[in-house]
């Protein structure tokens, strides 16, 4: 019998749930980069197109790389596929 991600429903229902983790994740991130882009636009007046890139890129990248990379570690966790790796 497969376990883990080796089972196609199990695999399935894993991958649906991080992408829906994802997309999540996506929403709150639009929501913190709109927010910090107001709070530097009150600090500092109109920003130029260069820092309004850099804040999306540099807000926006760093949360949805954190999502994805611990989305993944809770899905291997999840299903059981590390302790499969740890097996003898």
């Amino acid at each position: 019998m497969a376990d883990g991600l080796d089972d196609p429903a199990a695999r399935a229902h894993a991958w649906r749930r991080y992408r829906r983790l994802l997309r999540w994740m996506a929403l709150f991130t639009l929501l913190v980069v709109l927010a910090a882009l107001a709070a530097l636009d009150l600090m500092f007046g109109p920003l130029h197109w260069v820092t309004v890139l850099a804040a999306i890129g540099g807000f926006g990248g760093t949360a949805m790389l954190t999502a994805a990379l611990m989305g993944l570690v809770f899905m291997s966790s999840g299903t059981g596929h590390d302790e499969d790796v740890d097996r003898r």
